[in-house]
C-alpha cells in the first residue's frame, strides 16, 4: 500500500512537472522543471528496483544536461518571443506526433493489463537472485550486448566528430595557440630588453 501511494505521489509530480516545462513563460522555470522531472523519474525507477538507472538519470541527466540547458538559457540573449512566434508553423506537426506517442502509450498499457499473472511471474522469476541491479545489468550488457554496445558507442563517436567538423568555422585574423612554436621558442624570441636612459622613461 505504501509502495501504490509513492508510485502515485511521485507520477502526479513528474506529470505536472513535465507539463510545466512546455506550459512555462520564462525558459529558466522551464529547465527547473525540468530537473525536477527527471528526479521523480528516479524516484519511480528506485521503486521499480533500478537503483544502477536512477543514479545515471540524476548524475548525467541532473547534474550534467540540465545544468548545461540553465547556464545555457542564461547567459544567452534569445529573444524568445520571436522563437515561440517562429514555432507556431510546427503546431500541427506536433499535435500528430503526440497524438502518435499517445496512441503507442495506450497500445503498451493495453498490452500491459493483457498480460496473465504467469507470465507477469515468469519474467520476475527470469532474474538470478542474490545479484543487484548494476551486477545484472553490467553482465547482459558487457556479455550478451557487448558488440551492440560497442557500435553505439562508435556511432555517439562520430556523431561528436561530424558535429565539431559541421560547426567548426576558420575566421580570418583570430590568433591560434601554436604549441609547436611555443615550445621551441628561444629567450630571444619571448621577451625584449630596452636600454632605458635615466630620467627618459619608456
Amino acid at each position: 500500500m505504501l509502495q501504490a501511494i509513492a508510485f502515485y505521489f511521485f507520477s502526479a509530480i513528474l506529470i505536472g512537472a513535465a507539463f510545466m516545462v512546455i506550459a512555462a513563460r520564462n525558459p529558466v522555470h522551464s529547465v527547473l522543471f525540468l530537473i525536477l522531472s527527471f528526479f521523480n523519474a528516479a524516484a519511480l525507477f528506485v521503486l521499480l528496483g533500478a537503483e544502477f538507472l536512477a543514479m545515471i538519470l540524476v548524475v548525467v541527466y541532473v547534474g550534467a544536461v540540465a545544468v548545461l540547458f540553465l547556464f545555457v538559457v542564461m547567459m544567452l540573449d534569445v529573444d524568445f518571443t520571436d522563437l515561440k512566434r517562429g514555432a507556431q508553423q510546427y503546431l500541427l506537426p506536433g499535435i500528430a506526433v503526440g497524438g502518435v506517442l499517445a496512441l503507442e502509450l495506450i497500445f503498451a498499457i493495453a498490452w500491459r493489463w493483457t498480460v496473465t499473472p504467469h507470465a507477469i511471474g515468469a519474467a520476475a522469476a527470469a532474474a538470478p537472485a542474490g545479484v543487484s541491479n548494476t551486477v545484472a545489468l553490467g553482465r547482459i550488457l558487457y556479455t550478451d550486448y557487448i558488440y551492440y554496445f560497442q557500435v553505439a558507442g562508435l556511432v555517439l563517436l562520430v556523431a561528436m566528430i561530424g558535429a565539431i567538423v559541421l560547426t567548426l568555422r576558420k575566421r580570418p585574423g583570430v590568433r591560434r595557440q601554436s604549441v609547436r612554436r611555443q615550445v621551441s621558442r628561444t629567450p630571444a624570441d619571448a621577451m625584449t630588453l630596452i636600454d632605458v636612459e635615466p630620467g627618459q622613461g619608456a
